[in-house]
């Protein structure tokens, strides 16, 4: 697909913002849609009609001419109250959303959300999230479900939550899911990946995206410490530590929105690692945890 013209959900967010970039970066046309204009801070250039999903209210006008279409949206937050309202906030929005861009004849959809994960331990905001994903299906003759776990960079709730915790605590209890697997991935290489997935002439219905490396959520607080130059903090596993009171202690020594910690504490008891590697020219030599620490510590600075 060479120059589609492009419609991104989300710019304001933290990927999506990043992902306006990379798009800018290729010469690619795009459009935005935001609720606020005053919070969106988009380029003076770039061309936004306001909308919301979630009442749908502009999507017709957004996704008009239209080639690709990013949904990038989620309600989990400040605002989104608790997990039975945001998971019901998202299926409407998505619904929105997916019957505007068929009316449209959108021809392709992406949307990001977490890799498969192991069962019965998937967290009501990562079944959610998976919700959306079905729900997107049908909006356009090709979709694109673009799946990660953790994303480091600045900015990042779990990277926030993960450089708080090593830098403000010498020692913690933890429950189970400090000895969780996953495949965390550098921001770049998650836009990137994006990016690509607008031009390629097809694309599969699920990509899953991860980093050079798999570690347990020790493992990545012990290295972090160690780039940073301090001592890694005493971690004890107590297993009567329940994600409630994980998000309290979450909550009261990092800087993260109370709306997101306890959704994505949940996330933490599963494992998210790469199954099934994409193809060929999608995320061929990701950065592994390290370097992509160390980016986004440059980024922050």
């Amino acid at each position: 697909m060479s120059q589609p013209h492009i419609l991104l959900t989300g710019a304001s967010g933290y990927v999506g913002r990043r992902l306006l970039d990379e798009l800018r970066a290729r010469d690619l046309p795009v459009r935005c849609l935001a609720r606020d204009p005053a919070t969106a801070q988009l380029p003076p250039e770039i061309e936004l009609v306001v909308g919301d999903v979630y009442r749908d209210v502009g999507l017709a006008q957004a996704l008009d001419g239209a080639d690709v279409a990013y949904y990038l949206v989620h309600s989990m937050g400040r605002r989104s109250g608790p997990t039975r309202e945001f998971a019901q906030r998202d299926r409407v929005a998505a619904r929105n959303f997916a019957q505007a861009a068929a009316r449209a004849g959108v021809r392709r959809v992406i949307y990001l959300g977490g890799l498969p994960t192991t069962g019965e331990d998937s967290s009501d905001h990562l079944r959610s999230r998976h919700e959306v994903a079905e729900a997107l299906g049908a909006a356009a003759p090709e979709f694109a479900y673009a799946r990660a776990a953790m994303v480091i960079g600045a900015g990042s709730a779990s990277f926030e939550m993960l450089r708080h915790l090593v830098q403000r605590l010498p020692a913690m209890l933890c429950p189970r899911w400090i000895d969780t697997r996953s495949q965390p991935i550098a921001i770049a290489d998650v836009t990137r990946a994006l990016g690509e997935l607008a031009t390629r002439a097809s694309v599969p219905g699920e990509v899953q995206l991860g980093g050079a490396d798999v570690l347990t959520y020790r493992e990545m607080m012990a290295r972090f410490a160690s780039i940073t130059g301090r001592r890694p903090p005493l971690m004890v596993r107590v297993p009567v530590l329940t994600p409630r009171l994980s998000s309290y202690w979450v909550q009261l020594v990092t800087p993260v929105d109370g709306g997101l910690v306890r959704p994505l504490v949940d996330g933490l008891r599963s494992e998210m690692i790469v199954t099934a590697p994409p193809a060929a020219g999608l995320n061929d030599a990701p950065l592994g945890f390290d370097a992509a620490v160390r980016a986004a510590l440059a980024e922050a600075a």
